[in-house]
């Protein structure tokens, strides 16, 4: 869509482009997280361990140990080691001394894209070597234009990387493996584990078995799906900022904002989300109202559906019960009001309950937010 363009000026409209990418990767996310939800759930209600003996799915789950603890180390490694690289630069910065920085080149990266002949890496190999068989032999053969398109840096074709980009890479493999951890972990031991083996008995989600059975809150497998949704939206966040950041830059034919400011975290909130924010900002000002708005309102209207998720996700069902027992005690004695009465005495939502109402609100309130930040940001500065 953005390095191949599908349609005729698509090229051009790059708040299409920025709308387009998000939008699929938020479709991608619910989908992949809702088929592990569903394995669960297969798990849980369809599978006979007697019809599946020692075929792939009882492997699976026999060697679900060993599944697990993989997928656990490779996001401690990741997210301990990226995030000390992010920390790191930030102090650097802020004690004046950039050059102190930690910057990892990604040389192996960046030579895949230089063997389809970019040159700007330095490397000599195969099309991005002038004197070498391949160049010379496919000079008829390659897409006509190929190599004058791949070295042309206003497009998106084969970005040049460099030390932010290896960064944000590995922070996004970091959510993505953590997002599937949490999930296949709900998924293999959604039947039963040596803390809980009748688990299956309970269905797919459960509160908690009460206190003869300590530490089995949070278990269920609609738990796993309720946590990983989460990761699944910050990871989507990091994936859906690193592309338009870099994109606007590269736009804008300011590359070198990303490069120098992608390798700490305060780059990323001062010169991606504040920076870009001054559209937002001016949807209204002393001098009128603009086209953008209308984007402004949705970026409080987001903000507002998402902290509203918080009163679910936190103050859980004593909480509410208290309170509605005060509001019916109100209701009860409040002269008109009073005429309608309850059948039933009305009751909080249970925690299972309360957590879907959560994470819904989050899910969207957060959506809505961003979706005004990136098409204000991008159509402000191209149309």
């Amino acid at each position: 869509m953005y390095s191949l363009p599908a349609y005729a000026f698509i090229a051009q409209d790059f708040t299409t482009q920025a709308a387009l990418y998000t939008h699929h990767q938020y479709i991608a996310g619910f989908i992949m997280t809702g088929a592990f939800a569903h394995g669960a759930i297969f798990f849980i209600r369809d599978y006979n361990p007697e019809q599946n003996e020692d075929n792939v799915l009882a492997r699976m789950l026999e060697h679900k140990e060993a599944i697990i603890s993989h997928l656990s180390w490779a996001s401690l490694f990741l997210g301990f080691h990226t995030l000390g690289l992010y920390v790191h630069n930030d102090v650097m910065l802020a004690f004046g001394t950039p050059e102190k920085q930690i910057l990892i080149e990604p040389i192996f990266a960046q030579w895949i894209q230089s063997a389809h002949g970019k040159t700007s890496y330095g490397f000599d190999i195969l099309l991005s070597s002038t004197n070498g068989p391949a160049f010379n032999a496919g000079r008829s053969i390659w897409l006509p234009g190929w190599l004058n398109a791949i070295n042309e840096n206003s497009n998106s074709l084969f970005l040049t990387i460099g030390p932010g980009d290896f960064l944000v890479h590995h922070a996004i493999a970091l959510g993505l493996h953590t997002t599937t951890l949490i999930l296949v972990k709900g998924a293999l031991d959604a039947r039963g584990s040596k803390l809980m083996p009748d688990k299956k008995d309970f269905g797919y989600s459960f509160p908690c078995d009460g206190p003869g059975r300590g530490g089995t809150c949070d278990i269920s497998a609609w738990d796993a799906f309720y946590l990983a949704v989460f990761w699944m939206l910050n990871t989507i966040g990091w994936v859906t900022f690193y592309w338009h950041w870099k994109h606007i830059t590269l736009w804008q034919g300011n590359v070198s904002q990303f490069n120098e400011s992608s390798t700490y975290l305060m780059g990323w909130l001062r010169d991606y989300l504040w920076l870009n924010s001054s559209q937002l900002i001016n949807g209204y000002n002393p001098f009128g109202m603009n086209s953008l708005s209308v984007w402004a309102w949705m970026f409080l209207f987001g903000h507002l559906v998402w902290a509203t998720g918080f009163m679910f996700l936190i103050s859980w069902r004593g909480y509410w019960q208290e309170l509605i027992e005060t509001l019916a005690w109100a209701h009860e004695r409040t002269p008109l009001a009073n005429l309608i009465r309850w059948r039933d005495k009305p009751v909080a939502l249970s925690i299972v309950q309360a957590r879907l109402v959560g994470l819904a609100h989050f899910s969207v309130g957060y959506i809505f937010t961003y979706a005004a930040f990136l098409i204000a940001s991008t159509s402000g500065k191209f149309g």
